[in-house]
């Protein structure tokens, strides 16, 4: 097929490389424009842009759609193009630009459809503790990720998985589903989402990563994990920000924020139930390091507390 395809990060840098290696032709590649980053805060490419340079594919990167005039080269890309494929684009598809291929334009979703829908799947799974999470390929309409479902594979979390790791296997997962969905499109038959068991995933926002030591052991872990690698969990002691990096549930009980042990393999904080031993930390200016490590240049003893 002739693909038009519109992504941004990783994940849609994977699915990109599955379609032209599965041979699809890809006349045009948008992307959202360069954004700065890094501690010069320098322009830094997409994923996919760096992939369509490095392939010679005709690429596009408009700061939004909603002047019908931005439509032009996706109108000029279409005339001779069967489908556009999204994933993780991160701008808004008006209608008019939906209506533009043939066979209208289809979405690599991740998560199993209609639960979260929006735009952090990945790390709502995790932080509600969801035993299993997939991929969907979607029909786009209007909405925020109703559209009818094309084809879905179910994958399950692990319990050390983190968003980063989860992210990682659901791209692979995407990118495959993607190259399945397109080689057998014809064949496919849509289905609607049901009504029932829709969430949102809202995008996760900074002020989230204050590690509240009041909830639960398994809550907080959750919350590290998927947070991890943005906008990483926080907390404070002895008047220091902290970054939470990794962390797991163990036994133990006390004031919640309460340090009870301390060892080279980690700190363990009491929780409002059992306590949590965090294995991975990073002061601020600093590496992410081991406990055993980071206690070299942060001493902390039994009884401190972290806020």
């Amino acid at each position: 097929m002739r693909v038009i395809f519109a992504g941004t990060p990783e994940f849609a840098a994977a699915a990109l490389q599955a379609i032209l290696a599965a041979g699809h032709a890809v006349p045009l590649v948008l992307t959202q424009p360069d954004r700065a980053s890094g501690r010069g805060m320098q322009l830094q490419p997409s994923a996919v842009k760096r992939l369509a340079e490095a392939r010679g594919l005709a690429l596009y990167q408009p700061e939004r759609l909603k002047d019908p005039a931005t439509h032009e080269p996706i109108r000029a890309a279409a005339e001779n193009a069967d489908i556009m494929v999204v994933a993780a684009y991160g701008l808004i598809l008006p209608q008019a630009v939906l209506d533009l291929p043939r066979h209208g334009c289809i979405n690599i979703h991740a998560s199993l459809l209609p639960r979260w829908r929006g735009a952090a799947p990945i790390q709502r799974a995790i932080e509600a503790g969801d035993a299993t999470t997939g991929v969907t390929i979607m029909q786009m309409d209007a909405g925020l990720d109703t559209g009818a479902m094309l084809l879905g594979e179910s994958l399950p979390i692990a319990a050390d998985d983190t968003a980063a790791t989860l992210h990682d296997k659901l791209a692979i997962l995407g990118a495959w589903l993607i190259v399945d969905a397109l080689g057998r499109f014809d064949a496919l038959q849509p289905v609607a989402q049901p009504a029932e068991g829709v969430t949102y995933a809202a995008k996760i926002a900074r002020s989230e990563a204050p590690l509240d030591w009041r909830r639960s052991c398994a809550e907080l872990d959750r919350q590290v994990r998927a947070f991890n690698p943005f906008p990483a969990a926080t907390s404070t002691l002895d008047d220091t920000p902290l970054k939470i990096w990794r962390a797991t549930p163990v036994s133990g009980s006390g004031e919640p924020g309460t340090v009870l042990a301390v060892n080279a393999d980690g700190i363990v904080v009491a929780c409002g139930e059992g306590a949590l031993c965090l294995y991975e930390l990073q002061k601020p200016g600093g590496k992410r390091l081991a406990a055993g490590d980071f206690l070299h240049g942060f001493p902390v003893i039994a009884g401190m507390r972290f806020a």
